[in-house]
């Protein structure tokens, strides 16, 4: 059996998460048109009859501006030194930025075998693709370089296979069944946040964060009590949230509250709460209260 742990880092945006959904064909990792929206090392455990490879979905890396970020960037850094292989993604973008170029720094100090995946082919033409693929094989530290469509299912298969093929034997470091190391109420909270993102204007989703206050499966019913608090960083924010009569919390509550029960297979009640916690992100305690130590 091969088994082992990849770790996947790139910059914000470049459609790590929608990857993971694809090779888990199960939602764990929260999944935004906004960027930034993945915030902590979330370990997705993919099995099939011979092989379990563990992949360390990262946060995309940004240059820190505030002390989450900074937590953020600490746990890419950490997964790349945890991991048998590194995947490192890119986008369609026909050059290389700023910040790949960053990672392609740091990536330059971790000796271990790395993958490159070109993620949106579905937006490249062949030229294009040979275009970008020639600049990053040019730099000789990729032992293989992919093109995939995360959004279309689009040669993943491909990625897992020549994932085993670079694995050496080794044993099952989580049941069989497992899908994640995150707990359920993780999972749903960042449901509720995925649909906080979705919902809001681009300028209150950075500053959300959100707790679950209680968890609870009810006696003798398929029902679980849940109650969560959305943190916000601004009273103006807490009144957009919010919404006039509570039309924003609600639409959000509906919808997390549907995904929630597929993902527990149960019925939900959920309750929401929205908190202000003046400039959260900036402050080291709260950051860490919140989960992001």
């Amino acid at each position: 059996m091969k088994s082992g742990f990849i770790s996947v880092v790139g910059r914000a945006n470049v459609g790590k998460s929608t990857l993971m959904e694809k090779i888990l064909r199960e939602k764990i990792s929260i999944i935004s048109n906004k960027p930034q929206t993945t915030r902590d090392k979330i370990q997705i455990i993919y099995n099939d009859e011979d092989s379990q490879i563990i992949f360390i979905d990262t946060p995309g890396i940004q240059t820190p501006q505030n002390k989450l970020q900074e937590k953020l960037f600490e746990f890419s850094e950490e997964s790349l030194k945890e991991s048998d292989i590194v995947t490192f993604i890119v986008d369609n973008s026909l050059e290389i930025g700023r910040l790949d170029r960053e990672i392609i720094e740091m990536l330059k100090r971790i000796h271990v075998p790395k993958i490159l995946l070109i993620n949106k082919t579905d937006l490249l033409s062949e030229d294009e693709f040979e275009q970008i693929k020639n600049k990053f094989e040019n730099m000789e530290m990729f032992e293989h370089i992919i093109g995939i469509s995360a959004l279309e299912d689009k040669n993943i298969d491909q990625y897992i296979e020549t994932i085993k093929e670079m694995l050496d034997e080794g044993p099952a470091y989580y049941d069989r069944d497992m899908i994640t190391d995150k707990s359920e109420r993780f999972i749903v909270s960042e449901i509720i946040r995925e649909k906080a993102l979705n919902n809001l204007n681009e300028e209150v989703p950075h500053g959300i964060a959100v707790r679950i206050d209680n968890f609870k499966q009810r006696e003798n019913r398929n029902l679980i009590d849940i109650d969560a608090t959305i943190i916000v960083e601004k009273n103006s924010h807490k009144e957009i949230v919010i919404g006039k009569g509570g039309s924003m919390v609600k639409q959000i509550g509906i919808e997390a509250r549907k995904e929630i029960e597929v993902f527990l297979d149960s019925k939900v009640n959920l309750k929401l709460w929205v908190k202000v916690e003046k400039d959260w992100r900036k402050k080291e305690k709260l950051v860490d209260r919140f989960g992001y130590k």
